[in-house]
């Protein structure tokens, strides 16, 4: 899916001790020296790195991503001192001029003033702005009083618009299939010693009884369900199934999934699901609010570059052996491209009490 930006921003290099990149009137300071001793971490030692940081530094932390290139870190800071906290830890400082709290304000305007079908909005560390998407569907009016708020927050938000449609991608990692449609089978997980699985809320809405194949034997029934806010399913497998923890790669192998994990932007990650089977991609943005329409809103989505298609729904995203995301929506298909969320893993295991297993 191709984005067309309404702005252009334009970034400088000045000084020879200092970077200094000037986006929307925003300006970023990296010291050298913060480079020279950033550690190198995989992405998903970098993700740990940053929810230690952001604990530690409270109020003074202004978002994170991982520079896959360096292998480094990089943490968004309001101030020097904290900024001499990240170096100590071994992360790449960066003083922005955008705190979190100013950001999920802005978060709060838009969906105050502006939810409107076909929109979302994610935190754009990279660029210490909110990004709002507005698809092909948001017109006329719609655009005008979208514009006119994102003009209102300033350089804290910036509109794009996306030539796809946002959408739940239920056609109806292996299919699923119930009465009426099909989705993608997330992660097998634990819970009370009894094995389940997870899939999207949007699936166990509209499906309560599944099978491995169209029209064949039952291998599980729903136990909870939570959507639109959340996009998150339990279902409870019927005995004698197998559950292994693991992904189906499609060629033959599987990926084993160890424990789940929180996404952190930059972060390059793979999603497995029924109708596209394997692509890869990257975390663009956390956080992202996206309305599909009909009263259904999701909030603390995943955004992602990785494609995904109707019967994706439900899937699979995770980098190696960590669980990540539930395939949610998106716009775009796997021959153009597109924008595609997750539901965090995490919060829906933390939701049913299960465990990754």
């Amino acid at each position: 899916m191709k984005h067309r930006r309404i702005s252009v921003k334009r970034a400088t290099i000045a000084g020879s001790a200092v970077v200094a990149l000037v986006a929307a009137g925003t300006t970023f300071q990296t010291a050298n020296a913060s480079e020279d001793a950033a550690r190198t971490l995989t992405a998903s030692a970098a993700g740990d790195l940053a929810a230690t940081l952001e604990r530690t530094l409270g109020a003074g932390a202004a978002g994170a991503y991982y520079d896959a290139g360096a292998g480094h870190l990089v943490v968004n800071v309001l101030d020097e001192n904290a900024a001499e906290q990240v170096r100590r830890a071994g992360g790449r400082a960066r003083v922005v001029q955008h705190s979190l709290t100013e950001l999920r304000e802005a978060q709060e305007t838009l969906a105050g003033r502006a939810a409107l079908p076909g929109t979302s909005w994610a935190l754009d560390p990279v660029g210490n702005k909110v990004v709002v998407t507005a698809d092909r569907t948001v017109d006329g009016t719609a655009w005008d009083t979208l514009a006119g708020v994102v003009e209102g927050l300033g350089s804290k938000a910036e509109l794009v618009r996306s030539e796809g449609e946002f959408k739940p991608l239920i056609a109806g990692g292996d299919a699923i299939w119930g009465d009426g449609g099909r989705c993608s089978l997330g992660f097998n997980v634990v819970k009370d010693g009894e094995p389940y699985f997870l899939t999207a809320g949007h699936c166990t809405e509209a499906i309560t009884s599944w099978s491995a194949a169209q029209g064949g034997t039952e291998i599980g029934a729903n136990e909870a369900s939570s959507f639109p806010g959340d996009d998150y399913g339990l279902v409870r497998y019927a005995s004698g199934v197998e559950h292994p923890s693991e992904v189906d790669l499609y060629d033959g192998s599987a990926q084993a999934i160890a424990r789940a994990g929180e996404a952190t932007v930059g972060m390059r990650v793979t999603r497995s699901g029924s109708t596209t089977q394997v692509h890869d991609g990257e975390v663009t943005a956390l956080d992202a609010t996206v309305n599909y329409g009909n009263g259904d809103v999701v909030d603390g989505l995943i955004q992602t570059t990785v494609c995904a298609e109707p019967g994706d729904s439900g899937g699979s995203l995770f980098a190696g052996d960590t669980a990540l995301g539930l395939t949610s929506g998106g716009s775009g298909d796997c021959t153009s491209g597109g924008t595609t969320f997750f539901q965090p893993v995490p919060e829906a295991l933390a939701a049913y009490g299960a465990e990754i297993g």
